[in-house]
């Protein structure tokens, strides 16, 4: 690229993240409490609902993740992508309605934690302080992986040190987060879902007939793809090896991972009434489902358009940043159309930032209103909350910043761990809370820590010859977690005391939809 052209891109950044500043500026002034922090008074509508929980859910592994995966290894990586999208339409056909009753129905519940307290009548609040602690934990390392997205972003495109990129983009997230609270998050969180989706559906298109449809395959072929072009086109090679059932499987079960996310089930909770959630429901599922195949498909042209350029071999960027450098070869190179090239590259920062923002303020609002008002100071005033959940946004952010410091962090690695935690801690439990009358909070209790503990142990520790059990087994942690997490609620509920008549009731009211 030429200065000129690095100019007219910064500039497109510089209003756009402008542009994010002052929406957190204008709600910070309507945020007055702390129903209005974290659930912007339940009043989202059903385009901001729907295109905010899809943009904060895929964050910089739509863009960067997923494409870089597909590029390398062909597109038998794309089983996540097919999990995912079953785990999206699960979670908003069968979850989010039953979801929002419930937490209406238990004392108006704002916060996830706050919500499984409020189910199991937890009143030494146990299920408050455990719940949290998980929340913090992996959010810390979700929030890591969408820094180190932006890092990328910044060095790839303007050439910035990774480290200096890095404290920009969190400081820019961490600003409008800080002022405006959920709203602000969501706001914003439609901008950059709408710019994410323009930038997915135009530039594969405009890469494919520029260098012609009829090419697209030689051009995989002679890229040196292992297996060869027919191996990189089939869904069960993957790195010019057949898929086995295992691996499948552990990529199907990405798709678990959403029962449990708590960014994206807070805007279930959120959504102004039952009408506006049946519309999100579509919004959000046709959104994920172009969202998804066109990830896939930029890997794909990705490898054939940048061809003889071979991303993540010796001396060249990484092979997550293949739709970064496609968009600059396309309105560089070829359109000299740099400013618009630069509102695409938008695109990327937005899925970084929609997913940060979001996990930011989810972790605040375990820390401030679940641990300090919950347990630890349980008559502090709105004002403290709200002072706590700010303070608790820029430690968060510091924290992870200092996780995402190494250059070569893998935004794949970091994510698949984040999302395994969450989703095998949480997962299993908000199902089983929705739908089984019987689960207790024995029951609960046991979930949450075995769901956690099961990824921890999985992931992180070296029981097989210096070996993870993950890495010696190919089975995502998720999948065991999940497994697990669901057996010990229903031995443990069974193995208890059940459930009060006054509870039951309340699963017998929201089943009914006599929520008041």
């Amino acid at each position: 690229m030429n200065s000129s052209d690095i100019i007219a891109i910064l500039v497109a950044f510089v209003c756009y993240l402008a542009m994010m500043i002052v929406i957190g500026g204008i709600y910070m002034k309507k945020t007055n409490n702390t129903e209005d922090y974290f659930l912007g008074g339940r009043g989202l509508s059903g385009w901001v609902a729907a295109l905010s929980a899809q943009a904060s859910d895929m964050s910089g592994w739509l863009l960067m993740g997923l494409p870089g995966a597909v590029y390398a290894l062909g597109t038998g990586e794309a089983w996540i992508a097919i999990g995912l999208f079953i785990g999206t339409v699960f979670n908003w056909v069968v979850i989010s309605g039953r979801l929002r009753r419930y937490t209406i129905r238990a004392n108006n519940s704002l916060t996830l934690p706050e919500y499984f307290v409020n189910r199991f009548h937890d009143e030494k609040k146990v299920l408050l302080l455990v719940s949290s602690i998980v929340i913090a934990i992996f959010f810390l390392v979700y929030t890591a992986s969408a820094l180190a997205a932006g890092g990328k972003l910044f060095n790839s495109v303007f050439g910035v040190d990774y480290r200096i990129a890095l404290a920009i983009g969190a400081v820019v997230i961490l600003a409008y987060t800080f002022m405006g609270g959920f709203m602000a998050v969501c706001v914003t969180d439609f901008i950059q879902g709408m710019l994410m989706l323009c930038g997915l559906l135009i530039v594969p298109i405009v890469a494919y007939f520029m260098m012609g449809g009829e090419n697209v395959l030689p051009l995989i072929e002679q890229s040196g793809v292992a297996g060869g072009a027919d191996s990189y086109m089939n869904i069960m090679h993957d790195g010019g090896q057949p898929l086995s059932f295992v691996s499948i499987l552990s990529q199907l079960a990405w798709g678990l991972g959403y029962c449990g996310m708590p960014h994206i089930l807070v805007r279930f909770m959120a959504v102004k009434d039952e009408k506006e959630l049946k519309k999100s429901r579509v919004i959000a599922i046709v959104w994920v489902l172009i969202s998804l195949g066109m990830a896939v498909i930029i890997g794909i042209l990705g490898r054939a358009y940048l061809f003889p350029t071979i991303l993540g071999t010796e001396g060249a960027t990484s092979t997550e940043n293949v739709f970064i450098v496609m968009i600059t070869k396309v309105f560089t190179e070829h359109t000299h159309l740099a400013f618009i090239g630069g509102l695409f590259l938008c695109g990327i920062l937005a899925a970084i930032m929609s997913t940060a923002d979001s996990q930011l303020l989810v972790t605040a609002s375990a820390v401030s209103k679940d641990i300090y008002k919950g347990v630890a100071k349980k008559d502090a005033s709105d004002a403290k909350v709200l002072r706590i959940s700010r303070l608790t946004v820029i430690v968060v952010a510091v924290l992870a910043f200092l996780i995402a410091w190494d250059p070569n962090s893998s935004i794949m690695g970091l994510v698949s761990n984040a999302w395994a935690g969450l989703g095998s801690a949480f997962g299993p439990i908000v199902l089983m809370s929705l739908f089984w009358k019987r689960t207790n909070f024995a029951g609960a209790l046991a979930g949450i820590i075995s769901g956690g503990l099961t990824v921890i142990i999985w992931d992180y520790i070296p029981f097989v010859g210096g070996q993870t059990l993950g890495s010696a087994t190919g089975i995502y942690s998720l999948l065991v977690g999940f497994i697990i997490s669901i057996l010990l609620i229903v031995i443990v509920s069974l193995c208890t005391k059940a459930p009060s008549s006054e509870m039951l009731k309340e699963f017998d009211d929201v089943k009914n939809g006599n929520v008041g």
